[in-house]
């Protein structure tokens, strides 16, 4: 069969515009227990909220650590513990296994209301957050305030949390009442992590009364 000129240069226009849908290659997997990967922040207009903290973490024999700043809110504190996972499309869990080192009687008070106990959940984040908590942006941040290890102890520690439970976002929207905005950051999730807080929100950071470390031993999220 003869093809017209016409239709031989909309083959190839087709071929040029939609020839590699689909063919992309996927991210490359991140290890998240590389300390190199991960970000101690937010930084939001170039500043980082993690005050007198170090970008990343240091390595461990064990995993990672960081050291909590100290001994009061005007030594630093620390707030979020990100990095670039991505989507989270076809993931049911994310487990976080962790060892807080610290002499008896240290404590650990949120940075804002320290009467308050301090909080650690676990945290994503939806790609192109403009941080402002409003509109659409207020279901772009997610907690698993339902599953949390409150107050901050010593010890050894995990938390498992699945995909698929009622995790909060910045003012109102649950996974149940926004179940659309939930699996929308679902899907077009960026950073993946944990959040340390307590007093007036669950990302405002804490810090502790004495020298303390914070190691990590496993970072997973799960199919």
């Amino acid at each position: 069969m003869k093809v017209s000129p016409r239709l031989r240069l909309a083959l190839v226009l087709s071929l040029v515009l939609f020839g590699s849908v689909g063919a992309s290659k996927p991210a490359t997997a991140v290890n998240p227990m590389d300390p190199a990967v991960w970000e101690i922040g937010p930084i939001i207009a170039g500043q980082n909220y993690s005050v007198n903290m170090p970008l990343s973490p240091s390595p461990h024999p064990q995993g990672w650590s960081f050291d909590f700043p100290q001994p009061d809110k005007a030594a630093g504190h620390v707030h979020y513990l990100t990095f670039k996972h991505g989507s989270l499309t076809g993931k049911t869990r994310i487990l976080l296994r962790y060892r807080i080192e610290a002499e008896p009687g240290v404590q650990f008070f949120p940075t804002n209301y320290p009467g308050s106990p301090s909080i650690l959940s676990l945290y994503f984040q939806r790609r192109g957050d403009n941080w402002s908590g409003t509109g659409r942006f207020e279901a772009y941040r997610w907690w698993s305030t339902f599953r949390t290890h409150t107050p901050l102890t010593p010890g050894e520690h995990e938390l498992l949390v699945g995909l698929e439970e009622n995790w909060t976002a910045v003012q109102s929207s649950t996974a149940s009442n926004n179940l659309n905005g939930f699996r929308a950051a679902i899907r077009d999730a960026e950073r993946v992590g944990f959040a340390f807080g307590g007093g007036d929100g669950f990302g405002h950071g804490v810090y502790a009364t004495g020298p303390a470390r914070f190691v990590v031993t496993s970072f997973q999220v799960l199919p």
